[in-house]
């Protein structure tokens, strides 16, 4: 059974930056599509970014330009690199995975597989 853990939040100030790490085990990694959603309390999740199994990735409108997604298959990890951190980026951050075919390009449609979320809180 597939278990996602992040990790990496934390109380930063507007303009610092975080680093959130989704590790992943017990499927083959290399066959996963990853998302990261995030939630504030009383809204809908709402997806941040995302790479699919082949490594293509994408990112909501307020990420662009600040967030960069990566993974390291050998260590069967995603990354969410967060930069120039602004209030509105405040939330609960998870990490969400589906299995693809191997080196597909397109991040998936739908999660069946939900990390516990990690929290992300900017604030001066």
């Amino acid at each position: 059974q597939l278990q996602l853990v992040e990790s990496g939040g934390g109380l930063v100030q507007p303009g610092e930056s975080l680093r959130l790490s989704c590790a992943a085990s017990g499927l083959t990694f290399a066959a996963l599509g990853i998302g990261w959603f995030r939630q504030v309390p009383g809204q809908k999740r709402e997806g941040v970014s995302c790479i699919s199994s082949g490594g293509t990735s994408n990112y909501e409108a307020s990420a662009k330009g600040r967030f960069v997604v990566t993974r390291d298959n050998a260590k069967n990890m995603v990354f969410l690199q967060l930069n120039n951190l602004k209030p509105e980026d405040t939330g609960v951050y998870y990490c969400a995975a589906q299995l693809q075919i191997v080196g597909s390009d397109k991040c998936p449609a739908r999660y069946t597989h939900w990390g516990q979320g990690t929290q992300v809180t900017v604030s001066s």
